[in-house]
């Protein structure tokens, strides 16, 4: 253990499974303390009693604006400041525009773009005040090519990157660091709205992550010295094509 993190304090949305469990780990592994943002109480408290008293959990609605006004005022009663915010919650949905259920874009639009931005928009103001902080998002690889098969979660990704990219530039004269994890498929419960027969395909082929790589890579863009900023980092599976 190289305890890259010790002493840091990092909040982290759709902390409860997948890709926002793997980060939960790799921060705990490294010293941090992590605040677990997620609407799944009893995952949390699992998760939490399994880690100790490094976990602490923060139950939220992300897709209600209420919740998110009170995610920083949650983390600050856990923690006397916060170092590091992951906005990691997202959805996924596939298929053709011309088939696909509007509502359901709305809902997966919502979580994956508004939620961002407002959660972000919330702990910016601690940040700014202490003079420094890292702000990450999780986009995907999708944030940076249009796939074919799922053009609504692309465009969703898409809005992520250019929001990163730009309140990177903006929060620079603060001290604060604002980058993007941008993974290619990982193997997750997010997949179950991939087509059977591609999901078989992408198993055969060895082309899915496992969610503990896209940990590893949170840990290197947060332990960097605060001369260094990754802004993207694009994570493939080695057999991955698109």
């Amino acid at each position: 253990m190289t305890m890259l993190l010790k002493d840091k304090t990092i909040a982290i949305t759709g902390a409860a499974s997948g890709i926002g469990l793997a980060c939960v780990k790799a921060y705990w592994a490294e010293g941090a303390t992590v605040v677990l943002i997620d609407r799944d109480a009893e995952a949390m408290a699992r998760i939490c009693a399994e880690l100790g008293p490094k976990a602490l959990a923060l139950q939220a609605d992300l897709l209600d604006p209420a919740s998110i006004d009170q995610i920083l005022p949650g983390i600050l009663k856990l923690v006397p400041h916060l170092d590091v915010f992951h906005a990691n919650a997202g959805a996924y949905i596939a298929g053709e525009a011309w088939t696909g259920d509007a509502d359901a874009w709305d809902r997966m639009l919502y979580l994956n773009i508004n939620a961002v931005f407002r959660c972000i928009h919330r702990v910016l103001p601690h940040m700014i005040e202490r003079g420094t902080g890292d702000i990450l998002a999780t986009s995907s690889v999708a944030g940076h090519t249009p796939v074919v098969w799922e053009p609504i979660y692309t465009a969703s990704k898409h809005a992520v990157t250019a929001f990163v990219n730009a309140v990177r530039r903006q929060a620079l004269k603060h001290g604060i660091r604002v980058g993007e994890l941008s993974p290619g498929p990982v193997e997750t419960a997010l997949l179950k709205d991939w087509l059977p027969e591609r999901l078989a395909k992408a198993k055969a082929d060895g082309a899915l992550l496992g969610a503990e790589e896209i940990g590893a890579a949170a840990v290197f863009m947060l332990s960097r010295p605060r001369t260094v900023t990754i802004r993207d980092v694009i994570i493939l599976p080695a057999a991955f094509d698109i």
